[in-house]
């Protein structure tokens, strides 16, 4: 299986709305949220089949480390 890596910059108001998004597409496998430094700050790996309750612990925590980040870059590992 063939990985793509994406990357998205985006303010830290935006990061749970745009990683519901990519969840919802369906392809992603891991996302990784970096910090203006590019030190990671938070990893989510996402595993087939995901959705409803699994995924609102990561997305509560999302929110919170979204407080703390004014911008931020967000690596979506996709399958291909």
């Amino acid at each position: 299986m063939v990985t793509k890596k994406e990357e998205f910059t985006i303010s830290g108001d935006k990061i749970v709305e745009k990683v519901k998004e990519i969840i919802n597409e369906g392809s992603a496998r891991r996302i990784i949220i970096k910090n203006e430094k590019g030190e990671v700050v938070a990893e989510f790996p996402l595993t087939a089949g995901a959705v409803g309750a699994l995924i609102a612990p990561a997305l509560a925590a999302l929110g919170a480390i979204a407080t703390l980040l004014t911008k931020c870059t967000l690596v979506v590992e996709r399958k291909e």
